[in-house]
């Protein structure tokens, strides 16, 4: 039996997913587990340079994705994905996709709208308030929060590390881990 599994981390933004999910990665790295981080503006580089961020584009650059995370997951690896991956029935099909051969746990990485535009990391939300970035999630395109996610991370009031615990410690409990931190 495998021991990988896909961890999906979705939220708006810069919510906070991808600083959650390397620090959870970092943690288990160090404890000897096989990790692989699958980040939205990385991965999107080299896996689908072509897709624009229609709802089309993000679908079929997610459904790659997926198969990509299954693939890895159903060879012992632990598969963190950070995308924004907006909309309910689209993550639905990702799931069905990974779940055929391993466990998938969706994790929604809650914040504030106010709070993103307030982080704005890369300047893309103030990018976007000017027109600048066509169908940005948030502001001009729907976020679609998951009605029942696995775990759900406050990442507004809450630091990554903190987060990263929280999942690691909410995977032992589901026995996909055996590790104590």
């Amino acid at each position: 039996m495998s021991t990988g599994f896909v961890v999906w981390l979705t939220g708006l933004p810069a919510s906070g997913k991808t600083s959650i999910a390397n620090c959870a990665a970092s943690i288990l790295k160090e404890r000897g587990y096989k990790v692989e981080m699958l980040d939205g503006d990385e991965v999107r580089r080299w896996l689908s340079p072509e897709a624009g961020f229609t709802r089309e584009d993000r679908r079929r650059h997610l459904i790659r994705v997926a198969h990509v995370a299954r693939l890895l997951a159903r060879n012992d690896v632990i598969v963190f994905c950070s995308f924004v991956s907006p909309y309910i029935d689209v993550r639905r099909e990702v799931r069905s996709i990974v779940e055929k051969d391993v466990p998938f746990i969706e994790v929604y990485v809650k914040c504030s709208l106010g709070e993103c535009i307030r982080r704005d990391p890369k300047g893309l939300y103030r990018k976007a308030l000017k027109g600048e970035i066509k169908n940005f999630t948030g502001l001009t395109d729907p976020y679609e929060p998951p009605p029942n996610p696995e775990i759900t991370l406050d990442s507004e009031n809450f630091s990554a590390e903190f987060n990263a615990k929280k999942l690691i410690n909410w995977l032992n409990e589901k026995g996909l881990l055996n590790l104590k931190i």
